[in-house]
């Protein structure tokens, strides 16, 4: 495996080619090269490519530097094969007086803007849609994904000059004086902690194209947060937390994959979500936990049970999201049994079947009210 010294020859050769890379990037492809490993080159080449290229046209000198500093490392050949270049727009700007194309006087500057970044673009692509390389482009931005939910106050108390409430222990500790004489009485504040998420996720079949990234999204929120209860349901509910608390998020969804017998099988939301509330809830809802259930909402069950478990479930946690991949789609309207039942019990409905919609959940999340709606 190639060691520190190689990436750091790698990015200053990136460079020295006119790639604008910074001084932390051979760190971030260490870090990457760990999650994704060497099996396969086309995740490597793409891991590498995301941290470090930010135009299009680097795309051929990536390509080129890649190979001669890595290609004998990696077991599977690479197509070197560059996207489309974007559509640009060509703006002249003809000098006072002068008329454009009007001979060699008026001197005329040429500039060219380029459209959205292929970045910007990928974070807009459903991910039914994404290609091999693409998918391992999107799992790299999902790992380094940078939030933190809103801050709730637990009942525990710290020191604090400037605290709500005076410490009385503290104060008669600081005592001075051969009398003991209080000088001065110290504050205590409540402390904050991170929010907790509770993720409850569809794998059935009508939600296979979609699974997957969602659960590479789940495992780097756990990795982010420390701790998050997740499970998983199709015909019955499974919990998860465990599996993903593995490392390499491959080697997680492989043991997720392992673990759940009902994976891509049919949908029974109401009768899983009660398993939930009747054998997990009480010990995972501690602390007030946002709620996030992930499904397209195709339901094979009573959308009655589904209906009065949603409100039960709404009853124990601080906030009840329902992302659906589908809604992301123009046009989408929730129109199946399951979504229309769930829907009344439900805060939040937003899109999840794109990079950007997963950035306006970690949005909503970092901006949620401490009180309970």
């Amino acid at each position: 495996m190639p060691g520190a010294e190689t990436l750091v020859e790698f990015t200053r050769e990136l460079r020295e080619e006119g790639l604008s890379v910074g001084s932390t990037t051979a760190a971030d492809l260490m870090t990457a090269l760990d999650k994704v490993g060497l099996a396969s080159a086309a995740d490597v080449h793409a891991a590498f490519r995301c941290l470090t290229v930010s135009s299009p046209w680097h795309l051929e000198v990536f390509d080129r530097v890649f190979v001669r500093f890595f290609g004998r490392y990696l077991t599977e050949g690479l197509a070197m094969t560059s996207p489309p270049q974007p559509r640009s727009w060509t703006i002249r700007q003809v000098q006072s007086g002068g008329v454009e194309g009007d001979g060699d006087d008026a001197g005329p500057e040429m500039e060219t803007f380029t459209g959205a970044s292929w970045s910007e673009r990928l974070s807009h692509k459903d991910f039914s849609e994404l290609t091999k390389t693409e998918q391992a482009e999107v799992r790299i931005l999902l790992a380094r994904m940078m939030w933190r939910p809103a801050p709730v106050r637990s009942r525990r108390r710290r020191p604090s000059a400037a605290g709500d409430r005076p410490d009385l222990r503290r104060s008669l500790r600081k005592c001075v004086g051969p009398e003991g004489d209080l000088i001065k009485l110290e504050g205590s504040e409540r402390k904050t902690r991170p929010r907790p998420i509770l993720f409850i996720a569809d794998v059935s079949g009508s939600m296979e194209r979609y699974t997957e990234m969602l659960l590479y999204f789940a495992h780097a929120a756990r990795a982010r947060l420390g701790r998050m209860e997740t499970f998983v349901f199709s015909t019955r509910l499974t919990r998860i937390t465990r599996q993903l608390m593995r490392r390499n998020p491959t080697e997680a969804l492989a043991q997720v994959s392992k673990s759940v017998e009902d994976w891509s099988g049919g949908t029974r939301i109401g009768e899983c979500l009660r398993s939930f509330n009747y054998e997990w809830s009480r010990r995972v809802t501690r602390g007030g936990p946002v709620a996030l259930i992930v499904s397209d909402g195709w339901d094979r069950g009573d959308p009655a049970v589904l209906s009065r478990e949603m409100e039960r479930l709404r009853r124990t946690v601080h906030r009840l999201v329902w992302v659906n991949p589908l809604a992301s789609r123009q046009g989408y309207s929730p129109e199946t049994r399951g979504m229309r039942a769930a829907l009344p019990h439900v805060d939040d409905f937003l899109g999840g079947g794109r990079l950007s919609d997963l950035a306006t959940l970690v949005s909503l999340l970092e901006s949620l009210p401490e009180r309970k709606k």
